[in-house]
């Protein structure tokens, strides 16, 4: 097995974004002109600016009424609670969820950095756990031709918003459960030039049935190793707190022993000086 095991990847910021501090559980994040307070549980350590400092910038401050929910306080009045930012020559579309989350994982620009890098026009291009399609955009923007999975409807119209407002075509949406479409995708043959995997840590599927990524991070392996030609790049986000980096270079290597494997965590810094952990990520180069 060829292994890189350079640990730390850092995600950069952009004019449109900027993670300014980080601490006591919270993180404090620019978008364009709104800035937000969201929790943030790796973010176990003090900030650099104090709390009543971050109040005094924030449009907007989320507030969990439970584990999975909450709802967002008004900070500033007439603070927009739909907005648009870039990423290059790309236009998101960004939203206040009950969920905490506005649209997009700022974070993840490491791996789009990583994508554009690995596209050449007409490659296939498979991305599962899609979400509101940066991936996607920034995948299709390179070139590729795209297929887009997700099981949420509203994440798909999103995506597909996104896709229009930045001026691209050639993204096929599917709105099915991931795993499932790549098994059969499995059974048909089919065969991509890059697979992109960002599954969530646990949650429910449709029927109810409990996920919990460490449980599926084998077989997801196994399907994308069959999904790939010769050549062709895998990206894997692990957010779950289960999966260690020895985990993740213990299933990688059960699957991907001949080829390049890269084993890291994702980072951002903040403007105070902090750093934020994001989770362990995966590539292969088959």
């Amino acid at each position: 097995m060829e292994y890189e095991n350079t640990v730390r990847e850092f995600g950069l910021p952009w004019p449109d974004y900027e993670l300014l501090d980080a601490g006591d559980g919270k993180k404090l994040e620019r978008w364009g002109k709104i800035i937000t307070i969201r929790p943030e549980l790796q973010a176990d350590f003090k900030p650099g600016w104090s709390f009543s400092q971050w109040q005094d910038q924030a449009h907007w401050q989320f507030e969990e009424q439970s584990s999975t929910q909450g709802t967002w306080k008004n900070i500033k009045p007439n603070a927009q609670e739909n907005w648009l930012i870039s990423y290059q020559n790309l236009t998101f579309g960004l939203k206040l969820t009950k969920f905490k989350h506005v649209g997009l994982f700022p974070e993840q620009q490491a791996n789009w950095r990583f994508i554009k890098q690995r596209i050449s026009h007409g490659q296939k291009v498979l991305n599962l756990f899609a979400y509101t399609g940066a991936a996607s955009l920034v995948a299709c923007a390179a070139g590729a031709d795209v297929v887009h999975v997700d099981s949420v409807k509203q994440m798909l119209t999103w995506a597909n918003e996104n896709k229009e407002r930045s001026e691209l075509s050639d993204i096929k949406w599917v709105l099915e459960d991931a795993v499932k479409f790549a098994q059969r995708e499995l059974k048909r043959g089919k065969l991509y030039d890059g697979i992109i995997m960002d599954p969530p840590a646990w949650g429910l599927g449709a029927k109810g049935e409990k996920w919990k990524l460490e449980n599926h991070l084998s077989g997801l392996l196994e399907t994308a190793h069959g999904l790939m030609n010769a050549g062709a790049f895998l990206v894997l986000n692990t957010y779950s707190p289960k999966i260690d980096l020895t985990d993740l270079a213990q299933a990688a290597e059960q699957h991907f022993s001949k080829n390049k494997i890269e084993i890291k965590q994702l980072w951002m810094p903040t403007k105070t000086g902090k750093e934020l952990f994001f989770g362990n990520l995966l590539r292969v180069i088959k």
